[in-house]
């Protein structure tokens, strides 16, 4: 079973940029379908962005499409969510996660989570 670990967050004022990464150990290519999504304090979590691995495709929520960029090396096997022109109401928890057996849309689908990362602009 794929494991999940991400990296990349931190601090960084309004307009900045950050790269998230996301480790995925044991991936196989059975893990085809991968996605961010994000959770700020007393909200629910939400989707940001996912990728198709084999093919590359990618999709995007409205309020990040534009600035914000999934991407995956498959030599690696690493996820990575490249943010920039960053605001205030980016800040949450970020998410990776694998394998929705449903929606890619919607996080009750998916099964594999990694543990978080936090992520926090500031105005």
């Amino acid at each position: 079973q794929v494991q999940l670990v991400e990296s990349g967050g931190g601090s960084v004022q309004a307009g900045g940029s950050l790269r998230l990464s996301c480790a995925a150990s044991g991936r196989t290519s059975s893990d085809n379908v991968m996605g961010w999504f994000r959770q700020a304090p007393g909200k629910e979590r939400e989707f940001v962005a996912a990728i198709v691995w084999m093919t590359g495709s990618t999709s995007y929520a409205d309020s990040v499409k534009g600035r914000f960029t999934i991407s995956r090396d498959n030599a690696k096997s690493a996820l990575y969510l490249q943010m920039s022109s960053l605001k205030p109401e980016d800040t949450a928890v970020y998410y990776c996660a694998a394998n929705p057996r449903g929606s890619r849309y919607y996080p009750q689908y998916y099964a594999t989570w990694g543990q978080g990362t936090q992520v926090t602009v500031s105005s």
